[in-house]
């Protein structure tokens, strides 16, 4: 079967071009070869005119779960397309599958337990997602197969993030806007990260960026996790974390002023004011808003600036579904 041979540094890039071009085999796993990377490919003449170097090879097939591109794909065989219908979205959190279940389905849990692990082998707890409770912010979970337990380790941007979903608040789906922040901050700055939890917003503009960071949590579950998680990443953090427990309400007001100021906010908590009065630059602020409700919400922000004296350009972006017409959102606030 075909391969293409490349240098170890340039794979990645290959890969990615490969599968851009629909050349790529996504069976078949690559290789490492000393310093060259076999990557499997689909048989084809654009290989030669790309000028890659094509070898035969037998390279080992992926498990059954690469065949499939989802869970629904997989259950289609067992489930109906009312039923189907009714599957909700769920998370790898480490090696923890975190599933919502509603009522239509509750029948079929142990189709969709098998169906997981097909599409995601590795795993060694499924856990039921149920309600926030408590000023933290932490879900119940129903452990519904494999090891009890609700502690793991998750990995993301480069970082290991010891989480006890049991304990502390932790949302794998802001990857991509933790990574979107660490690409706006520079080096240098001074930065303030209210609500922090266990550190996963931090950790990762740390990963990048040589800053210093102020982090405050009130949760003594999630301080003791993000102090963990910063020794897990000595060696891959540029930038220097301090964690401060207390609440943010208390102490913030205490600290002076920074460059920059991230408000992961809570729902149903109001700290506009708060983040607006410690941030000599940049706010980052989390809220929940309905889509009709968006201009209310930038108006609000404007207002606050006024009161504080201060001047801003407001940019809002939806960060993910929360209901029906309500998103999370992110107010990029420019102060000057």
């Amino acid at each position: 079967m075909p391969a293409v041979r490349v240098q170890k540094h340039e794979a990645e890039k290959v890969k990615n071009l490969l599968k851009k071009l629909g050349l790529y085999d996504g069976k078949r796993r690559p290789k490492r070869e000393e310093n060259f990377v076999l990557l499997p490919v689909i048989s084809s003449p654009k290989l030669m005119e790309l000028g890659f170097e094509v070898i035969d090879v037998e390279l080992p097939f992926r498990p059954e779960r690469q065949i499939y591109k989802n869970l629904k794909s997989v259950l289609a065989e067992k489930l109906t397309k009312e039923e189907l219908a009714y599957l909700r979205r769920y998370d790898i959190i480490g090696d923890i599958a975190v599933v919502q279940i509603p009522k239509e389905l509750e029948h079929r849990q142990r189709d969709i337990i098998e169906a997981l692990l097909i599409v995601h082998p590795f795993v060694k707890v499924i856990a039921k997602r149920g309600v926030h409770e408590g000023k933290f912010r932490v879900r119940k979970y129903e452990i519904i197969w494999g090891e009890k337990r609700l502690t793991t380790l998750h990995k993301e941007n480069g970082v290991k993030i010891k989480v006890d979903l049991g304990r502390v608040f932790f949302n794998p789906r802001m990857k991509g806007e933790r990574y979107r922040l660490a690409q706006l901050v520079q080096d240098g700055e001074r930065i303030l990260l209210m609500f922090a939890g266990a550190l996963p917003y931090a950790l990762v503009i740390a990963r990048f960026k040589n800053v210093e960071i102020t982090a405050i949590e009130l949760n003594e579950d999630a301080v003791k996790l993000g102090l963990e998680n910063i020794e897990l990443n000595k060696d891959k953090l540029r930038g220097k974390i301090k964690v401060i427990h207390g609440d943010v309400f208390e102490v913030v007001p205490k600290l002076g002023t920074f460059d920059r100021v991230i408000s992961p906010t809570p729902k149903d908590i109001d700290a506009l004011s708060l983040a607006l009065g410690e941030a000599e630059k940049w706010v980052h602020y989390y809220d929940f808003v309905h889509e009709d409700r968006f201009n209310e919400f930038k108006k609000r922000i404007e207002k606050e600036c006024q009161k504080l004296g201060k001047q801003c350009e407001v940019r809002i972006k939806k960060i993910a579904d929360y209901k029906p017409h309500v998103y999370k959102v992110c107010a990029d606030i420019m102060l000057f």
